[in-house]
C-alpha cells in the first residue's frame, strides 16, 4: 500500500511552497525559524499549536552549560543510557552544538528560569551525572519555549501556518524525489501541496497505547506516510515508558506526567509500605535511566498486586514545590493530592519513541527531499534508551541542521516543480468501526508490547494487528478517523515486528524470554 488516499479522492486546491514542515512543536518551529527568509515555508499543525508533545514537555532541555560540565561528560551519559546503540557521531554533534542553540533561545527571549545572579538555573534528571537541565516556568519548559518561538514565527513574512490540517501522503516524481504532499484541511477538503522539501516533525506515536503522555493527535501519521513512500524506519521497537505517569482510576486520553525533575529534586520512589525499592537496583537509585526505573516499578507492581507506586517529595516545603513545580503542584491539588504532604501515586506510561524515520547528521531521510526532525526522526542519538531531556535538544540541533541543508540545496535553484498524483486504484468503501479497532490496537500493544515483552506475546499480538491492518488497507474512507486508525495499525505492526526480530534485551526493549 503506497497511499492512504485512493483513486476516488478529489483534490480541491493546489498550493506551492519551497518548504513544508509537518508539525508545529519545537522541532517544526525551530526548523522553520532557520529556513532562509527568501524561501516560502508552510507549517502544518494537525490540531492547534498548543496540542503537541513539545507543549506538554515539563522537565527541560539538557546541555552542558555549567562551569563544572563539558560536552564530553554529556556524551558519556548519553552513550551509557543508549545501551551501546547510539550513533556516536550524532551524539557528538548533539552535545557539542547544543549549548549554542540554548544560547540562541536565550537571545530569542525564551523565558528560561534564572537565579538571583542572572545565571541559568540548572538542575539534574535521571541518567545525568551532572546538573545540566535548563528549564522554563519551573515545569513548563515545552509550553514556554513553543509559545516564544510561535510568536517569532508569526512575524516572519515567509512563513505561513495552517492548523487543523491532517497529513496523508507523500508524492514523488519520476526520479523518486519528493514533489509534493496530500493533506486534508478541517476534515473537509483535500489539498495537493507542491514542494521539493518536506520536513516531518509530527512527534510521537503514543496513541497506539492505552496509557500515554502523548496528546490525542499522536497517531503516527508522519511515520506511516514516510513508510508508504519508501523511507527507512529504524529502531522503532525502542519505546520509552516513563516510570512516573500520574495514576488515575479513570482512563484518560493523555496521562499527566510527574516529571523526572521531581526525582531530580529529591523525590523518592516508594511502595505502599514506604519501602524505597530502587535502592540496590542501580547506583543512581531513583535517578537511574528510565528503562531501569520503569522495569523496577513494573516488577514491584507484579510483586505487590497493586496498580501504582508512589513518589514522595514531602521533604520539600510547600512554598518550594509551588515555585519549582507549579504545573504539577496545581494538577495534583486539583485531584486532591497536596504533594507537600501526600505521596503522589504513579505508574509507567508510554512516553517517547526512540526510533523513527532514519536520518543522517543533516536530517535527511532515504528519500531525496524528505527530512525528519524531533521525535519522528531516528537521528541515532538515543540508541536503545533516551537520556532525560535530550529530546528537546535533539529538536533544536537537528532541526537547525535540516534547515541549513535545505537552505544550501535550494540556493540558486529555480523551481519548475509540478507534482502529479499517480493513478491509484479505487478501494471499496469502508464500513469498519474505527473506535473498536483503535481500542483493540491499544489493548494488544499495552498487553504485549509494553515494558516487559515475550516472543509468544509479540507473535500473537502481531497476528491480530496485521489482521486489522489488512482490513484497513482493503477499504477506503475519506475521513480522518480512517487515516489515523490506518496509521496506528501500521505503527503497531512495525513495533511488534521489530520487537520480535530483536531477541536480546537491550535498553527499553526487554524480553523476558531472552
Amino acid at each position: 500500500m503506497q497511499f492512504a488516499i485512493d483513486g476516488s479522492t478529489k483534490i480541491k486546491h493546489t498550493l506551492r511552497y519551497d518548504v513544508v514542515i509537518i508539525g508545529a512543536g519545537l522541532a517544526g518551529l525551530y526548523t522553520a525559524l532557520n529556513i532562509d527568509e527568501n524561501y516560502s515555508c508552510l507549517i502544518l499543525a494537525k490540531d492547534t499549536i498548543d496540542i503537541s508533545n513539545s507543549w506538554f514537555a515539563q522537565g527541560g532541555i539538557a546541555a552542558a552549560m555549567s562551569s563544572d560540565d563539558a560536552p564530553i561528560f554529556h556524551l558519556e551519559d548519553t552513550l551509557i543510557a543508549g545501551a551501546g546503540l547510539c550513533d556516536k557521531d550524532a551524539v557528538g554533534v548533539l552535545v557539542a552544538e547544543g549549548p549554542l542553540d540554548i544560547n540562541r533561545l536565550v537571545s530569542l527571549s525564551v523565558p528560561f528560569d534564572f537565579n538571583e545572579f542572572g545565571d541559568l538555573l540548572i538542575t539534574r534528571e535521571g541518567g545525568h551525572r551532572k546538573n545540566r537541565i535548563v528549564h522554563a516556568g519551573g515545569d513548563a519548559t515545552g509550553r514556554e519555549t513553543v509559545k516564544a518561538l510561535a510568536h517569532i514565527v508569526a512575524q516572519r513574512k515567509n512563513i505561513a501556518f495552517s492548523e487543523n490540517t491532517c497529513f496523508y501522503d507523500i508524492i514523488k516524481d519520476e526520479n523518486g524525489a519528493v514533489s509534493g504532499i496530500v493533506v486534508k484541511k478541517d476534515d473537509l477538503e483535500f489539498y495537493l501541496i507542491e514542494t521539493r522539501k518536506v520536513v516531518i516533525a509530527t512527534g510521537g506515536i503514543g496513541q497506539v497505547y492505552k496509557s500515554t503522555t502523548n496528546p490525542s493527535v499522536a497517531t503516527g501519521d508522519g511515520l506511516a506516510a514516510a513508510l508508504r513512500a519508501g523511507a527507512v524506519i529504524k529502531n522503532i521497537e525502542f519505546i520509552q515508558f516513563h516510570p512516573t505517569g500520574l495514576w488515575s482510576a479513570i482512563p484518560e486520553d493523555r496521562e499527566f506526567l510527574i516529571s523526572e525533575a521531581v526525582r531530580g529534586e529529591g523525590g523518592l520512589l516508594k511502595n505502599k509500605e514506604g519501602v524505597r525499592f530502587m535502592e540496590g537496583t542501580h547506583e543512581l537509585n531513583e535517578l537511574a535511566p528510565r528503562d531501569i526505573v520503569a522495569r523496577a516499578v513494573f516488577k514491584e507492581l507484579q510483586r505487590s498486586g497493586e496498580d501504582h507506586v508512589y513518589v514522595d517529595i514531602t521533604a520539600k516545603s510547600e512554598e518550594y514545590l509551588q515555585h519549582r513545580f507549579p504545573t504539577i503542584y496545581e494538577e495534583c491539588l486539583h485531584r486532591g493530592i497536596n504533594i507537600s504532604h501526600d505521596w503522589i501515586p504513579v505508574c509507567p506510561v508510554q512516553h517517547y519513541l526512540m526510533g523513527g524515520i532514519e536520518t543522517d547528521l543533516h536530517g535527511r531521510s532515504s528519500i531525496n527531499g524528505l527530512y525528519a526532525a524531533g521525535e519522528a526522526a531516528c537521528t541515532g542519538v538515543h540508541g536503545a534508551n533516551r537520556l532525560a531531556s535530550n529530546s528537546m535538544l535533539e529538536c533544536l540541533v537537528f532541526g537547525r541542521r535540516a534547515a541549513d541543508d535545505i537552505n544550501k540545496t535550494l540556493r540558486g535553484k529555480q523551481s519548475t516543480l509540478k507534482a502529479a498524483i499517480p493513478a491509484i486504484p479505487v478501494r471499496k468503501a469502508s464500513d469498519l468501526d474505527y473506535y473498536a479497532l483503535r481500542q483493540e490496537i491499544k489493548d494488544l500493544m499495552s498487553e504485549y508490547g509494553y515494558v516487559v515483552r515475550t516472543g509468544k506475546g509479540l507473535t500473537y499480538a502481531l497476528s491480530q494487528i496485521n489482521s486489522i491492518l489488512t482490513q484497513l488497507q482493503n477499504v477506503y474512507d475519506d475521513k480522518n478517523d480512517y487515516m489515523e486508525t490506518l496509521s496506528m495499525a501500521t505503527i503497531a505492526s512495525l513495533i511488534l515486528t521489530a520487537a520480535l526480530a530483536r531477541k536480546e534485551s537491550i535498553g527499553s526493549h526487554y524480553r523476558e524470554d531472552s
